[in-house]
């Protein structure tokens, strides 16, 4: 973030302005596991899309026969992941032990006692991006290790570019230039511009947010204020819908979720693409899978007048408060979200490391020619407001956006409902 202390307090205000009401007590055990809670644990995590989390379970399991991780897939959607973690949650059922969480949930994990406090001299976060450590932290007490962090990256077709003489786009009007330039070739006259994640899920909450920053604005101000009723938050929302009018981003892309998307690009069939880092191994494969390995290439999100502004995303490892064998669950969150594990995940998925140090790491680099694009966005990310109440927060977001950007509410009206909804959402919890 161009703005990253200011960010950080924002997001730190907002635990006490949204948060501090929400916290309850449904139970949970908030003691260090016990040294001799040994046994076999279960992970639970969001669909693994890569293919590539078993084989990190395998190496685990090799070393601990008598301590096996069992991986428990959960839906593709967040949302529908936060919907069975708080149930299983609510339920104190033993099901889960590791949870992998989408880092604006932590806050609202930690403060119902849903998962465990860490001891955190026992746990590899003190080599980590100090922002993406801050995702695993509810009132400065760590609650979860980072797995993976996440920066948004504009994933483009360079070889359509070079040929139609235009260069990857630091702005929204630049980017609509280059799609009609690409069009106008012979080649491109078939494909869409641009896609994100549009359907009403928590990706559009990550879509809208990336607007709104990248136009100068913000979801919550200073002071944990919600502040989307303002001339800046109606030029990012206001690109968005006017996007769809025009024909800028695909008509389908209204129910793209990442899978989506990502499909749609290494199909050939986009020109532009926003996304997480995890789709460069994929969209490259040589296997017949992709269409478009080898050419193209990725750039930071374009904004309003420069640059944008990325979500700050990814998974934070956390013990489930009603987990059973929690002594295991630790030593296998350090084995899991360690830097060595941490080398191989970005080898296997291209996603993307909490530790600096592998941004900087020349073998790295060369394979990976994105990692200083993806390492400035990580760093000049927005983080969406860390809240105890989120689910109710992203429910209002999610609403009114795909009401401007599907054209059933103006962008003013959208906008005047969301921040009235969001200051309800803050007045209530």
């Amino acid at each position: 973030m161009h703005r990253y202390a200011n960010r950080r307090a924002v997001a730190v205000v907002a635990i006490g302005v949204l948060g501090i009401g929400g916290c309850s007590a449904e139970g949970g055990n908030e003691a260090p596991p016990a040294a001799a809670d040994r046994g076999p644990i279960t992970l639970a995590t969001g669909k693994d899309t890569t293919g590539t989390m078993q084989a990190q379970l395998d190496r685990w399991n090799a070393e601990h026969p008598n301590e096996k991780v069992t991986l428990v897939e959960l839906p593709e959607s967040a949302d529908q992941q936060r919907q069975q973690f708080i149930q299983n949650a609510r339920t104190k059922s033993d099901a889960y032990t590791v949870v992998n969480l989408d880092v604006v949930w932590v806050a609202e994990f930690a403060a119902n006692r849903w998962i465990d406090e860490l001891p955190a001299g026992k746990v590899p976060v003190d080599k980590m991006i100090p922002a993406v450590v801050d995702t695993a932290k509810y009132f400065n007490k760590l609650y979860a290790v980072p797995y993976t962090t996440n920066g948004g990256l504009l994933f483009y077709r360079k070889d359509l570019l070079d040929a139609a003489g235009a260069a990857a786009p630091t702005t929204w009007a630049q980017l609509k230039d280059a799609c009609a330039k690409v069009k106008a070739l012979p080649e491109g006259k078939d494909l869409s511009c641009y896609a994100g994640q549009f359907d009403k899920y928590e990706g559009l909450t990550v879509n809208f947010a990336e607007a709104v920053d990248s136009a100068g604005g913000a979801i919550v101000d200073a002071n944990g204020k919600p502040t989307v009723n303002t001339s800046e938050a109606k030029q990012g929302l206001g690109f968005l819908a006017d996007s769809f009018k025009d024909g800028t981003i695909a008509k389908s892309a209204i129910s793209f979720k990442e899978e989506d998307g990502r499909r749609e690009f290494q199909a050939g069939k986009l020109i532009f693409h926003r996304q997480w880092p995890y789709e460069w191994d994929l969209a490259n494969k040589t296997d017949g899978s992709s269409k478009v390995a080898g050419k193209f290439a990725v750039a930071p999100l374009p904004g309003l007048s420069g640059p944008g502004k990325s979500s700050l995303g990814g998974l934070d490892l956390a013990i489930s408060a009603f987990g059973k064998h929690k002594a295991t669950a630790l030593d296998f969150i350090s084995f899991f979200a360690g830097e060595d594990n941490a080398r191989k995940n970005l080898e296997a998925t291209s996603n993307a490391p909490a530790y600096a140090s592998l941004y900087q790491d020349t073998g790295l680099q060369q394979k990976y020619p994105y990692l200083d694009t993806l390492r400035q966005s990580i760093l000049n990310a927005a983080p969406r407001p860390k809240v105890v109440a989120y689910g109710d927060v992203t429910a209002v977001i999610q609403e009114n956006a795909y009401a401007a950007i599907t054209g059933t509410k103006p962008v003013d009206t959208a906008l005047a409902d969301m921040q009235a909804g969001l200051d309800k959402a803050v007045a209530t919890k």
